[in-house]
This record gives structure tokens, sequence and C-alpha cells, in this order.
């Protein structure tokens, strides 16, 4: 037992030797300051490599209070920087914060110069919660920061403050403390975005707004109001939007972030806002033909409105302008994306051939549920509906959502093809297994709508509704149905006015509301609603209900007009089709 406590002391002075020479060298370095310190630092052989060495192996050997008052006397008698480091170190790894942040203010008054003590200070102080003493070490670190790095200080702020559990303290005591900085014209305007993204964080989005356009009136040309903006996109906050257009718009911004220009588009895509969407597109590769992610967005929005020409040279052009990239995830995503989305564009073609061979230079193990997905839609549309189900089934499942993803692409299939009976026998068999799945729910409500089957139409959109009472898909399909039968037209058109109130941007709901309008007599605004949401959405079965209310107005040239414009969007469309033989007008 002895040899063993022997052995142990023997390696804890060893490495509390090796700890002392370390520092050793740098503290006979420091410049001598006073008498006192010169005596001090003579005598480093000595009573100051001691004093080292047993703070070391006072750390060592269980005591971190003990070894963290020696090294931090240490420091102060040589004023090195590597030893009140240290000393704060040691505060750490024993988990007193209190001490660690004494040594750091220890450092940061010996050497006041140093951003390196009064980013400990400050980390020190967010790390303990005590917010409102970081706001001294906050300013002093953006005094010491030289002004070419001052925007990228005040960017990294918001991320500095993340883990804190008051956030909107954090974000009051960072706006107190750049204060004064707010309205230099070089800083202001990312001071105000920092505080912004605070207060976003903090759930505050009217204060998160505010700070947004603030920072825009210091400075019009900040991209970061914009992209704070961005995030906070959304119908029921239209300020938000104003701020990304202000950037975007004004002459004084010479080339406008083409990265913000697709956020833009990005979020007035998740608005539905489609045409809008893709003259933002439009703008980017016109600007910067470069910018790859944009031909790609670009071109899978062409595919849907059926511009095949124009689709499939924007998604080569994504292919050609990615091609030299170095292997990564995104890229094999977007690549991905671009191959199903040519083979759509061939498909639609009816060029099977074309088709298949863009499936087939997808290699992804990930990816094969979209590429056997098209492929199944090839068979289907060559009479082969039986094998393109059995194409599908036939994927691998490793998880639960594989076999939901499953199901819904052959329910895709099947309604694409027709099949409805087929398809709500499927969703009927499933929704037994989940009978609280709202989405399975809703599938089979439309799918037996299809087959006129609207008694278990309205029965299952009911019971979405009162499983989920904000679904505005549900409301909307429900009215919409009452509307297009003509019956119960009241009821028709409050279920779509609250679907509406949930989604007021959506201009397949405003297509609804238009709808209903027209039923219950009132043209003059069926016709208002309906302009406008072909205008945001060209689509044809807009298009249809938009022709329909002009031809029974007598305006039979622009109803024939809008008609063909609907023909060429999707010419296969039920809606128009189905107008247009009621209707007995041949395009």
């Amino acid at each position: 037992m002895k040899k063993v406590l022997r052995a142990r002391r023997f390696w804890l002075v060893a490495l509390g030797m090796q700890a002392a020479l370390a520092f050793a060298p740098v503290a006979q370095a420091q410049p001598t300051t006073s008498p006192a310190t010169t005596s001090t630092n003579s005598a480093l052989d000595g009573a100051l490599f001691y004093q080292l060495l047993l703070g070391e192996l006072s750390v060592q050997g269980g005591e971190p209070g003990a070894g963290y008052s020696l090294v931090l006397d240490a420091a102060r008698k040589t004023n090195d920087a590597k030893l009140y480091q240290r000393a704060v170190e040691i505060a750490l790894q024993s988990r007193n914060g209190d001490s660690a942040a004494q040594a750091a203010r220890a450092w940061q008054q010996a050497q006041p110069t140093s951003r390196e003590a009064n980013r400990y200070l400050m980390q020190i102080f967010v790390a303990l919660n005590r917010l409102a003493e970081s706001a001294e070490p906050l300013v002093k670190e953006l005094e010491l920061t030289p002004a070419a790095e001052q925007i990228g200080f005040l960017a990294r702020i918001p991320g500095q403050y993340q883990r804190v559990v008051d956030k909107k303290l954090a974000a009051d005591v960072v706006q107190t403390a750049l204060a004064k900085y707010q309205t230099q014209p070089g800083i202001g305007a990312q001071a105000w975005v920092a505080v912004g993204r605070l207060r976003l964080a903090a759930g505050d989005t009217a204060g998160a707004l505010d700070a947004a356009r603030r920072a825009q009136a210091v400075n019009v040309q900040s991209e970061g109001s914009a992209v704070l903006a961005l995030e906070m996109m959304d119908p029921k906050q239209p300020q938000a939007e104003a701020v990304v257009l202000a950037y975007l718009s004004n002459s004084q911004v010479s080339a406008p972030l083409p990265q913000v220009r697709m956020g833009y588009a990005r979020a007035l895509l998740d608005g539905q806002r489609y045409a809008e969407a893709t003259g933002q597109l439009q703008k980017i590769v016109a600007d910067m033909p470069e910018f790859s992610e944009a031909w790609l967005v670009l071109g899978a929005l062409q595919v849907q409105d059926n511009q095949l020409a124009m689709a499939d040279k924007s998604l080569k052009q994504y292919l050609a302008l990615t091609q030299d990239q170095a292997a990564s995830e995104e890229k094999r995503r977007g690549q991905t994306q671009a191959f199903l989305s040519l083979a759509q564009v061939a498909e639609k073609q009816r060029d099977f051939v074309a088709a298949q061979a863009w499936l087939d230079r997808i290699e992804n193990a990930q990816d094969m549920v979209g590429a056997q997905n098209r492929r199944a839609s090839i068979l289907a549309k060559q009479g082969r509906l039986d094998e393109a189900r059995q194409l599908i089934r036939g994927l691998p499942e490793r998880s639960p959502e594989d076999a939901r993803t499953k199901l819904f692409a052959e329910v895709q299939l099947l309604r694409d093809n027709k099949q409805y009976k087929a398809a709500y026998d499927l969703l009927a068999k499933a929704s037994e297994k989940e009978p609280t799945d709202t989405d399975l729910l809703y599938e089979q409500a439309m799918m037996a709508e299809k087959t006129k089957n609207f008694v278990d139409m309205e029965r299952l959109l009911r019971q979405v509704i009162a499983a989920k009472p904000e679904s505005h898909h549900a409301y909307n399909a429900l009215g919409y149905s009452m509307a297009d039968r003509n019956v119960r037209l009241p009821e028709a058109k409050q279920l779509i006015e609250k679907a509406v109130a949930f989604a007021p941007g959506d201009p397949f709901i405003a297509d609804s509301l238009a709808w209903v309008e027209f039923r219950l007599g009132n043209k003059a605004e069926a016709l208002r609603i309906l302009e406008a949401a072909y205008k945001t959405r060209p689509d044809a079965e807009i298009a249809a209900h938009l022709g329909e209310v002009l031809w029974s107005m007598g305006q039979k040239e622009r109803a024939l007009t809008i008609w063909r414009e609907g023909q060429l969007l999707a010419n296969d469309n039920e809606t128009l089709q189905e107008t247009l033989k009621r209707l007995r007008v041949k395009l």
C-alpha cells in the first residue's frame, strides 16, 4: 500500500512540475513594472516556482480552491495572461462560476486592452445568467474590436446569448448596451439587427419587426434587416414583407444579395404566391446567371405550370452549373430533384424513354422512392397500372414513415389515373388502422367526393374539423363541394370564410369563396375575387371559374381568352373540361 501511495505522490509531483515549468519561462519574460514585481520575478526559480508547483499539485490532489488561489496570486504578481487564464480554467473545471468571474475580472483590470480577458469575462457572466453584468464587457469588446470587424462581432452577439434562460432580459440588456451605437451609419443597422434577433428568440415578434425597421431606417442597404424580416414574413404581418421589398427595390442598393431575393421567393412559395415567386426567381437568374439554386426552383415551378420547354432549359442549366461542384449532400439532393423534374417533363411530353433515362441517373438509395414513383407513373400512362402499383408496393419499408410514403404514392397514382374507388378503398383500409390520422381522413374524403359519395365526404371532413379545428383545407373542401353542387349556400360561405381566416393569402381558397358568391348571385364580387386570385396564381381551375363568371356576364370574348389560357396551363384539367362541355363551348 505504501508503494502505491508513494508512486501516486511521485506522479502528482511530476505533473505539477511539468505544469509549473510550462508557465515559468512566460512569467520570466514579463516586463517589470515596479520594484515589487522585479523582486518577485527574480524569485521565480525559488518561491514563485514553488507556489505554481504547489498550486497545480493542489488541483490534481482534489483541492481546486487552494490551487486556484495560488495560481491567481501568481498571476497578479507576474501580470501574466496565461496564469490568469489558468486560474479561470481551474475555477471553471471545479464548477465555481463566481471564482471564474473573479479571476477574469482581475485579468481584465490588470490588462485593460486584452480582448481575451474581456471575452472570458463576458462569456462567464452570460453562462451564469448574470446578464446585466455582461453589458460592460460587451461594450468594451465592441470598443476593442477593429472597425473593419465590428459588424461581424455584432452579428455574433445573438449566438452568445442563445442559451440564456431569460431571453427577454438578454434582449433588453443588449439594447441598452448598444444604444449609443444604434444611430451610427457604419454599424447602427447591425446593432439593431442584433437586438431584433434577440427579441425574436424571446418570442417578441412585434419588437423584432420594430428593430428590423429601425435598422433599415439607419441604413437601407442593410441586408441584415431584410434577412431578419424574411424570418417573420406572414400574411398576418405584412410590415415584415414591406421591409424586404424596401431592400430589394431601393435604388440605393446597387446589387441586392441574391440570397435575400431567394429567401423572399421561398417565402412567396410558402404563401402559395407562385406567380410572384417566379418573378423573383427570374430576376435572380437575369442578374446572376451562375446562382444555381434559383434555376432549380424556377424549373420546378415551370414544370408545375406546364411550361415544359422553359422548365427543361432551367433544369439543365442547374445541372450544368453544379456538375463541377464538390460532392455534398446539398448537391446530391438538388441534382436528384432536377433529374426527377426532367423525368416529369419528358413524361408529360410522352417521351417515356427519355423519362426513364433521367431516372436512371439517380444513384442514391434514399432517393429511389421519388424515382420509383415517376417510373410507376410512366407505367400507368402506358396502360400498365397493376405493374405500376406493384412497383410502389415493392419499395422497402425501413420505418413506419416509409410505409406511409408508399401509401400516399399509390393513392396519388390511382388518383392521377382516375381510379378513385380503388384509392378510396386503400385509404379506408389505412384509416381503420389509424382512425385519428387526419391526413388519411382528408384524402379519403377527397376520394369520396370524386366517387360522388357526398354523405361520406361530409362525414369524413367533419371528423377532420373536429380533430383539427384549424384545418383550413377541410373547411374549404366542404364549403366548395356544397357551392359546386349549389346546396346549403349560406353554410358553404361560412365554411369557406373560416378557411380564409386561417389562410388569407391562399388563391385556391379565394377561388372557392368567389364560386360561392357566384352561386349566391353576387357576380360582381365573384369576378373581383377571381381576378385577384388568377393574377396571384394562374391556374386552370381558377381560369375555368373566372371564364364562367365572365361568360354569364356577357363578356364572352374575354371568357374565351381566359379559358384558352387555362388550356395552355393544364389541358386535361377536369374542372375546365367539364365547364366547357356543360356550356357547350369549343375553343
